[in-house]
């Protein structure tokens, strides 16, 4: 999979649950949004973790087996004939994740680190690097070319928000502009910019009736795509249910995003 199959006169859609839960779960996902976005003309790559492994606390769910889970990815890729997305977390999962899925995407926390981002290059597939909650969105053009100098140009960026506080996260706008004149599709992440990190229970909080809000104010601005968890029943996800979109309301909000972009379009010609 390269870039130029994502762009088309659509925002492209990262989307699925926050990890693999089961075979069920990811299928019943990537299938129903898989319906909806070909009826949008929106291009959508099917997104989960195999494995979590930035838990606050020690008896979070992390995941069902590396193996296993990335097996269930690479079934949902063969299957349904649509590209899919996970996270890495050290260099050497690099190459692993690299034989089930089309793009590996770097964590926000780990965004600097050198030797995972230039491991997720070789492997030549599409890398989506987070913006780190910690830092500038001008920052975000050394961490990219950490991956471009390798010779791998097919770079994403995503912004999930900047910390506001110690329990807050608050999406500034002029970083989607910024990050864009690097020259690489830019990504808003409608789901995590809504987290609510460091609670007192160990569990991350967050605002989901404000997804809609601020996926139409990206869309406004120029994203070339969104990322957002979604689930069937947040409450009984097993990871970040607190700030997941219900997959039942998936497709009148995507209905309405799609038809915000063709307005922009518009003005913009």
């Amino acid at each position: 999979m390269t870039l130029r199959e994502l762009i088309n006169e659509q925002f492209f859609l990262l989307a699925g649950p926050c990890v693999v839960e089961s075979k069920d779960l990811c299928f019943e996902v990537a299938e129903t949004l898989k319906k909806i976005t070909q009826r949008l003309n929106i291009i959508f790559v099917f997104k989960a973790s195999y494995r979590k492994a930035n838990r606050s606390r020690s008896d979070s769910f992390s995941g069902i087996g590396d193996e296993k889970a990335l097996k269930i990815l690479s079934e949902v890729r063969d299957t349904l004939k649509i590209p899919v997305l996970t996270d890495i977390h050290s260099a050497r999962e690099a190459e692993m994740a690299a034989q089930y899925v089309n793009i590996i995407q770097i964590p926000a926390f780990l965004c600097r680190q050198t030797d995972i981002l230039i491991a997720a290059a070789k492997t030549g597939k599409i890398i989506n690097i987070k913006k780190g909650q910690f830092l500038a969105p001008a920052s975000m053009k050394f961490v990219a070319e950490k991956v471009s100098n390798t010779g791998n140009k097919n770079i994403l960026l995503t912004d999930r928000g900047t910390m506001f506080g110690y329990g807050d996260l608050i999406v500034d706008y002029r970083g989607i502009t910024i990050m864009k004149q690097f020259g690489y599709p830019v990504v808003l992440d409608i789901t995590h910019s809504l987290q609510q990190p460091d609670q007192a229970d160990g569990v991350s909080g967050g605002k989901p009736g404000m997804i809609e809000t601020i996926a139409r104010a990206g869309i406004a601005v120029g994203v070339d795509g969104l990322f957002m968890e979604t689930h069937p029943d947040p409450s009984k996800a097993l990871s970040d249910g607190a700030n997941m979109l219900p997959l039942a309301k998936a497709e009148k909000m995507l209905r309405s995003l799609a038809e915000i972009r063709l307005t922009i379009n518009k003005l913009e010609n």
